[in-house]
């Protein structure tokens, strides 16, 4: 892995030394499996080649100071005084910086012990572009204080430590897919969990395909109401189905002929987004299967199918999204788009034949301009490795 050189530069010029540390925690990208972690689903994600990145150094007191290279902004806080989410001046921290507070406080909420210490912090996945930019971050402080504490925790109890962040300190009420990913990535592969029992395997993507990321340039905010009614909803549809089915505690737990035959005891709209929850899993296993069989055609159908779903019946999307899936499929090389992350903006996934990625990227670009006025940033992604630490050669 390959730390960003400017990082290191600012760091030594901020603090008059060389970081002893680097940490990086990629972000992700979900390919099929959407809105579907918080109903004890399964989902199908990749890490991608996009990375939070932190310079650090310990010190020797309870103080946290962050340098956001990308904002610049200086912010610090004291790992023993949490709570209140104030700086050690008493001012009120800024939004970004509850996420590696967050971190502290779940860690320290978990008894391990924690040190202060000087850092640089610089990303290159977009913020709020559904591409967990959030979960990266909280990820790179994550394994940089174990590499300097040195308690031993497993990779997926840190992920929970990292999603209890954010849903209690942050107030952000994710599942737990986006902190796995990143901590869980494997090179040259998309990773197949199940969020119930916290299973995973690494499915390896098909030799000729590439994985294609636009951004529409449209933010949303995860705090947002939009999210949370959703989560709801899902809930509601929970209690009355869980009435008139056995073993029904989350609505993976539900078929989709059990949900034909009671969808009439739920409203319009609470049966609109227990649809999609119960097919999108129903989607996601038969996704995997045809992945694992190499089937690049009938996978990409899938994430269409999801798409439409998300646009429909969990109505998530929005227009900019819409184009973007709508010119992909016309593009050659084209064998699936569909938003990816929690939707009401930000990023599309297209998986596209490997030969065709450059002139499809490109295309798409154009399309995208011509039909919607503003621009896409469009790359070309790999399935990345995890999280991890570089502690060597900083100088």
């Amino acid at each position: 892995m390959k730390p960003p050189t400017h990082l290191i530069t600012n760091f030594t010029k901020i603090y008059r030394r060389p970081p002893t540390l680097l940490s990086y925690a990629p972000g992700r990208v979900n390919l099929l499996g959407e809105h579907i972690d918080y109903n004890d689903g399964w989902v199908f994600p990749v890490a991608i080649d996009r990375f939070a990145w932190l310079a650090a150094c310990p010190t020797s007191s309870d103080v946290v100071t962050i340098h956001a290279l990308d904002l610049g902004e200086d912010i610090s806080f004291n790992i023993s005084q949490l709570d209140d989410k104030l700086d050690p001046q008493s001012r009120p921290l800024p939004k970004w910086a509850h996420y590696p507070a967050g971190v502290a406080w779940s860690l320290q909420q978990n008894d391990l012990k924690l040190k202060g210490f000087d850092a640089v912090l610089t990303s290159t996945v977009p913020v709020g572009a559904g591409l967990s930019s959030s979960a990266a971050i909280e990820v790179a402080f994550a394994v940089a204080w174990q590499a300097f504490s040195g308690w031993d925790v497993d990779r997926m109890s840190l992920a929970r430590m990292c999603q209890r962040a954010e849903n209690s300190y942050v107030g952000v009420n994710s599942g737990l897919m986006d902190q796995f990913a990143s901590l869980h990535g494997v090179a040259g592969s998309a990773l197949f969990f199940d969020c119930r029992t916290l299973e995973w395997e690494p499915v390896p993507l098909p030799q000729g395909i590439a994985l294609v990321i636009a951004d529409t340039n449209v933010r949303r905010s995860l705090g947002d109401s939009a999210y949370n009614e959703r989560r709801a909803a899902c809930e509601e549809a929970v209690h009355i189905l869980a009435m008139h089915l056995p073993n029904v505690a989350a609505l993976r737990d539900v078929s989709v002929q059990d949900f034909e035959n009671h969808r009439h005891l739920l409203s319009p709209v609470i049966q609109r987004r227990a649809e999609h929850v119960v097919r999108e899993c129903a989607r996601t296993l038969r996704g995997v299967e045809e992945l694992q069989a190499g089937d690049a055609s009938k996978f990409g159908a899938l994430m269409l199918e999801g798409h439409a779903s998300l646009r429909d019946l969990y109505e998530v999307s929005c227009p900019e999204l819409n184009a973007l899936v709508e010119i992909a499929t016309d593009l050659p090389g084209c064998y699936g788009a569909r938003l990816t992350g929690a939707g009401f903006g930000g990023c599309t996934v297209n998986l596209v034949d490997r030969s065709l990625a450059e002139p499809f990227a490109q295309g798409l670009s154009k399309a995208y301009k011509k039909r919607v006025g503003k621009e896409a940033a469009v790359w070309i992604c790999q399935a990345a490795e995890g999280a991890g630490v570089v502690d060597r050669d900083l100088q």
